[in-house]
């Protein structure tokens, strides 16, 4: 049962039974199944809607099946843009790849801004009961002093910042790959899992509208009158409204990942670009914007002291491919199922061994995977290689649509073809760290 009230200080309490920091996709999904259960959930999020995030905007047939299941209308009619599969560039050669016919994922994938993505998902929340605060920047855990355990949140409210303290035995830390709050619970970022970083901006287009996502693998340098191979991949997705989201991804595995001013890289691969694309200063409609891309795992424990990490906070995106947003709703969806089962125990000890097994599930679910995904890195991160699986990878499609399997992640985990037993295997052997 939530219950607010005001203490003599002026600060306004409110309690509930899971607190969840952060309305991104994590947070918005987990907030979602809490509240679909029938708890008191406080979702929390330090800006206020409509909100840009850097992102391509590019979703996969992963993230489609978790809309879907949320129950969000992902029809052409209600401003989504659908697409059949991944086109791939490199080595002289333009490869189009359809997503696979799967039983457990949709055959199509998606397009949609983040600004409004996001919002979408937080609202979806709402109308299953969850209590949403904007501009609401949560500064810091509450601990109980005998346990060390979390069971609170204090936080700014509103214009005013007004001093508020959420209270809760759960919270959810969903605040993205900075994650303050898992910070201040002394969870660090492990340096032997990789980071990639991500740049991206919009053009005014005549490519605004297609059926393929667009990945080139090759990222050519060419200022100072030379061509250069870069490590990394560039994308081009359209966005349906006029313009095209043109950005580029980069793996800390690289030596150049810090030598490089990765903005001016970017407009350098704009620029060789085809003039009628577009993809011109004067076109651009958005500044040039980055974040970071936290994979494999690479802030654990996911669970600990009564604090559950989702989405980036828990280093969740996928090292194949740099895709985030489907595995933020997965493990959303993941906790709160935990949840739901820890708070219906009738004894402090029966939740609590629930809550123990969260991170368990997520590395039955991804861990074989991402340790695959982390050999994968290292790999590409030598630009020669990266170059030399373009030139003669791409002229070989079944073993290219073999890859479009394992880099998006997308089998039938029983059954399927042989590509699906043989991805699914490699998982399964895989340690699952």
């Amino acid at each position: 049962m939530s219950d607010t009230a005001i203490d003599l200080s002026g600060t306004v309490e409110s309690t509930a039974d899971v607190i969840v920091v952060g309305a991104g996709p994590a947070g918005a999904t987990t907030a979602y199944y809490l509240a679909q259960a029938g708890l008191d959930v406080l979702l929390l999020e330090k800006t206020a809607f409509p909100r840009e995030k850097v992102c391509g905007d590019g979703l996969t047939p992963r993230a489609t099946k978790q809309l879907v299941d949320m129950g969000i209308d992902v029809s052409t009619e209600n401003g989504w843009l659908h697409n059949k599969g991944l086109r791939i560039i490199g080595g002289g050669v333009r490869l189009e790849l359809d997503w696979p016919e799967l039983a457990s994922f949709p055959d199509y994938g998606l397009v949609r801004k983040r600004a409004d993505f996001d919002e979408l998902l937080a609202r979806q929340a709402e109308k299953a009961g969850a209590r949403l605060f904007e501009q609401c920047n949560v500064t810091g855990p509450v601990l109980d002093e005998r346990s060390g355990r979390i069971t609170g949140v204090t936080a700014r409210l509103g214009d005013e910042k007004r001093a508020v303290v959420f209270k809760a035995p759960l919270v959810v830390a969903a605040d993205g790959n900075s994650t303050r709050l898992s910070v201040a619970m002394g969870l660090h970022r492990r340096e032997d899992r990789p980071m990639g970083v991500a740049y991206r901006t919009y053009f005014t287009s005549p490519r605004h509208s297609d059926d393929y996502l667009e990945s080139w693998l090759e990222l050519w340098d060419t200022r100072g009158g030379q061509r250069k191979l870069l490590p990394g991949y560039g994308w081009i997705f359209g966005m349906g409204d006029g313009t095209s989201n043109v950005g580029l991804g980069i793996l800390d595995s690289s030596p150049a990942f810090g030598d490089l001013n990765w903005r001016e890289v970017l407009k350098s691969w704009c620029a060789s670009m085809p003039e009628e694309w577009g993809y011109t200063p004067e076109n651009m409609t958005d500044p040039i914007r980055g974040a970071a891309l936290p994979m494999a795992f690479n802030r654990q424990p996911h669970y600990t002291r009564g604090l559950l990490l989702v989405g980036d906070a828990g280093g969740m995106v996928n090292p194949f491919n740099g895709e985030g947003i489907a595995y933020a709703m997965e493990s959303g969806q993941i906790a709160a199922g935990v949840v739901v089962q820890a708070m219906a125990r009738v004894t402090d000890a029966g939740r609590e061994r629930a809550l123990q097994r969260y991170p368990q599930i997520l590395k039955d679910v991804y861990g074989g995977y991402y340790t695959l995904g982390r050999a994968f890195v290292k790999l590409l991160g030598n630009p020669k290689i990266m170059q030399m699986a373009a030139e003669r990878g791409l002229t070989h499609p079944i073993l290219m649509k073999f890859l479009l399997k394992l880099l998006a992640n997308l089998t039938d985990p029983q059954g399927g073809d042989a590509m699906d037993r043989i991805i699914n295997g490699l998982t399964k052997v895989a340690p699952n760290a």
